[in-house]
Order: structure tokens, then C-alpha cells, then sequence
């Protein structure tokens, strides 16, 4: 009776968040979908500032749970700028949570809407989600051979001439690191021995194709790239060895005391222009991430884990940044669930919002 007691007050933590976030989708989507309609008759640029004021809403209460409620300790270190600017951000692929991660820099950086995904194409099946990033300006793109540079470059461009503000996350190695699944290491690892590359420890060998598409094609619209390195403090076993990072359901369960984050930033004129001598300029990058992992996991002396080296800071985000949005759009659903005519406007929502995300993706990259 006690153990299920616990079990099932260990499992609200992350219940409640799940709730409020999930839930308050269809009223974001109407909220959306209301002004893509409106914005139709406009010029580009119009529907997307408004656009990306509403994501900043959305992704602030977001953020509330995952750093507010959690209580997490986000410890920065390198040169993070106050300003926005037009940035491609290249990370370490580790859990889920490395999404929200973007996030955490952009709201401290004021560019919170301006968070755009490149992802891998299945994830545009995701209910509402889906659709609704590739509306934001999100890219989604297939692997290896599949991979359609056209498709890319078309919309990056499209995004340019609508003068949209920039902040697009990459995640080069193309799939998680996962510990658990030793086989996806060794592959990589025999894949950069036989090109003559270095081999990775604690990262996987990044594929450069949508990095140099994206910096390509825009060049001359960026200001710089940021290159990010992400370690979540207690993913090390009793035996030191590296564990399974944490879930987004484990984060919001308050597993993870601390995220340690690494910012270089990185000027467009210092980056290869071609793609061969990119590809070896983007391993030499993973090549330095793979070295800060390796003192932040292994180590000898103790009292140097679980830290980058150099200066770092505590940065605490402020309730002001996050509350607001969650009053708003939590207040804004719970009325509409009050009414009979509101129910059944949200689980229409639900539904044909879901297929006609389905339908339109299917049809339009």
C-alpha cells in the first residue's frame, strides 16, 4: 500500500505538466490557426512576427515546468550573447530534452519564438505538433540517402525572403547517443576509422550534409553559429560508467539536479565554405565536445567531474518569463472546457486538427 502510494505520488510529477502542456495545444493551435487565416491577405513577414510571439507563449509555459517546477540548476560557461542574432545552433543529440535545451538559451538570449527546427521526417506525424512545426519554419528532412537538399534549401530561402528571424537548431549526429544501444556507437565509430576521422567517445560521428545546406544557404543572412555542448549532471552509474540521459517524463520528475552548458560561438568567416572541408571542420568540433564530455564524465581527479572547465555560471530564469504564458493559456483552455460548445470545439480540435496536419504534411515537405 505505502510502496503504491509512492509509486503513484512519484508519477503526478510529471503528470500535471503533461497535462497542462498537452492540453493546452488545440486552444494554441486555434489561437494559430484564427491568425493564419487572417494573415492570409498579408505579407509573410506580418504572419510570421505574430507567429512567433505566439510560440514565445507557448514555449514560455513550456519552460516553466521544465526549469520553474523542476527546479533545475542551468549552469552556463563560454560566451553566450544577450542580443539575438541569426544563429545556426549545433548540439550534442542526447534525449529529448535536448529540444527543450534550445529553448533555455533562447528565452535568456530574447529570441524564444525564433526557435526552429531541423528534425528527422517521421516527427511530422506527431498529433498538431507535427504540422504546426513545419509551419513554424521547421525542416524536416530524411536520412542519408533519402536526404532532399532541394526540399531544404527551397524553404531556408523562402524563410529569408520573408525576413524571418533565425534560430535554427541542428542536431548532427543525426540520432540519439544511447548508452544502452552499444551497437549505434561501434557503428559510428567504425564509420570515422574507416574515413580516417577520429574516433568519438561520448559523442557520435556528425553527418554534415544539413549543417552545410543550412550555413550555406545562408551565409550571408546569419550572424553566427553556436556551437553547443549539453552534459546532464547524475548520468553516471555506481560503476562511473555513463548512463541513459534523462526523458522528458524523468526531467519533469526532477531526476536531473543540474544541466551543464557549453556555448561557443562561432563566426561565419572561421567556418569552410565547400562540404568536404566542412565535414572535417564539423568532426574537429564534436572532436572538441567529445573532449569537455570526456573531463565532465571520466575525469581522474573527482573533484573535476560534473563540471565544464573554465568560468561558469548559475543562470535562474525568472518567474516573469514563464508564469504569465501559463496563466494565460491555461486560463484561456479551462474556460473554453467549461462550456459545452467549448468542449466540442477542443476535441474537434483534437481530431480534425490532427488530420488535417496528416494530410497537409503528406502532401507538402
Amino acid at each position: 500500500m505505502l510502496l503504491s502510494l509512492v509509486l503513484h505520488t512519484y508519477s503526478m510529477r510529471y503528470v500535471l505538466p503533461a497535462a497542462v502542456m498537452m492540453g493546452t495545444a488545440p486552444t494554441y493551435v486555434l489561437a494559430w490557426g484564427a491568425w493564419r487565416l487572417l494573415s492570409a491577405v498579408l505579407p509573410a513577414r506580418f504572419y510570421r512576427e505574430v507567429d512567433d510571439r505566439l510560440y514565445t507563449i507557448y514555449q514560455s509555459m513550456v519552460l516553466f515546468f521544465f526549469e520553474n517546477y523542476t527546479g533545475v540548476q542551468v549552469i552556463l560557461y563560454g560566451d553566450l550573447p544577450k542580443n539575438k542574432e541569426n544563429v545556426i545552433y549545433l548540439s550534442n543529440h542526447q534525449c529529448t530534452v535536448d529540444w527543450i535545451i534550445a529553448d533555455m538559451l533562447a528565452i535568456r538570449q530574447n529570441a524564444l519564438g525564433h526557435v526552429r527546427y531541423v528534425l528527422k521526417d517521421g516527427l511530422k506525424w506527431l498529433p498538431l505538433y507535427g504540422w504546426y512545426f513545419s509551419q513554424h519554419g521547421g525542416v524536416y528532412v530524411k536520412r542519408s540517402a533519402k536526404f532532399n537538399e532541394k526540399e531544404m534549401r527551397e524553404k531556408l530561402r523562402a524563410q529569408m525572403k520573408a525576413e524571418t528571424p533565425m534560430y535554427l537548431v541542428i542536431f548532427p549526429e543525426g540520432t540519439r547517443y544511447n548508452p544502452e544501444i552499444p551497437k549505434v556507437i561501434a557503428d559510428s565509430q567504425s564509420f570515422a576509422e574507416k574515413e580516417g576521422l577520429a574516433i568519438l567517445k561520448h559523442v557520435l560521428t556528425p553527418r554534415v550534409k544539413a549543417t552545410h545546406v543550412a550555413i550555406d544557404s545562408m551565409k550571408d543572412y546569419l550572424d553566427a553559429v553556436y556551437d553547443v555542448t549539453v552534459a546532464y549532471e547524475g548520468t553516471v552509474d555506481h560503476k562511473g560508467q555513463r548512463k541513459l540521459a534523462p526523458s522528458m517524463t524523468e526531467f519533469l520528475c526532477k531526476e536531473c539536479p543540474r544541466v551543464h552548458i557549453f556555448i561557443d560561438r562561432i563566426e561565419l568567416k572561421d567556418i569552410p565554405e565547400e562540404q568536404m572541408y566542412m565535414r572535417r571542420w564539423l568532426h574537429e568540433r564534436f572532436e572538441i565536445k567529445d573532449k569537455l564530455l570526456i573531463e565532465f564524465y571520466d575525469a581522474k581527479d573527482s573533484k573535476r567531474r560534473n563540471k565544464f572547465p573554465g568560468k561558469s555560471v548559475h543562470s535562474k530564469l525568472s518567474l516573469k518569463k514563464t508564469l504569465p504564458s501559463l496563466l494565460f493559456l491555461g486560463g484561456l483552455t479551462a474556460s473554453m472546457l467549461l462550456t459545452e460548445s467549448g468542449r466540442k470545439l477542443y476535441v474537434k480540435t483534437w481530431i480534425y486538427g490532427t488530420l488535417i496536419g496528416c494530410l497537409w504534411v503528406s502532401i507538402k515537405p
